[in-house]
């Protein structure tokens, strides 16, 4: 299955954290939060993952690489400008076929995307 997670956000509401970290590479139990939410949509069968960035995509991109040592694909896109989430997933779009899924790069939820 193929998702876009939207990390383009600057994270204002959690600064000083936020002033040279991207939101979603804050750590959460010594990981970057991000990384938590990558190995969660693969173990529930989303191994294409879009990251659509905006705001500091380069820590991005080196941390996690083409997705190899998680076991999913990761493409990037990155918006010039802030796009907002329609924007977001628009920029997305070449990547993406009927059936997706989109995700906030700042929050988790433990659904069952395979229902």
């Amino acid at each position: 299955m193929r998702g876009v997670i939207l990390v383009g956000g600057e994270g204002t509401r959690m600064r000083p954290l936020t002033c040279n970290t991207a939101k979603a590479m804050l750590p959460v139990l010594n990981q970057p939060f991000l990384e938590h939410m990558i190995r969660y949509l693969r173990e529930n069968g989303v191994d294409d993952i879009i990251l659509s960035s905006g705001y500091l995509p380069e820590p991005i991109e080196r941390y996690f690489g083409d997705g190899g040592r998680f076991g999913i694909k990761l493409t990037y896109v990155v918006e010039e400008s802030p796009l907002g989430t329609a924007g977001g997933v628009k920029n997305a779009e070449k990547y993406l076929d009927d059936l997706f899924f989109v995700f906030n790069g700042d929050i988790f939820a433990d659904i069952d995307l395979r229902a």
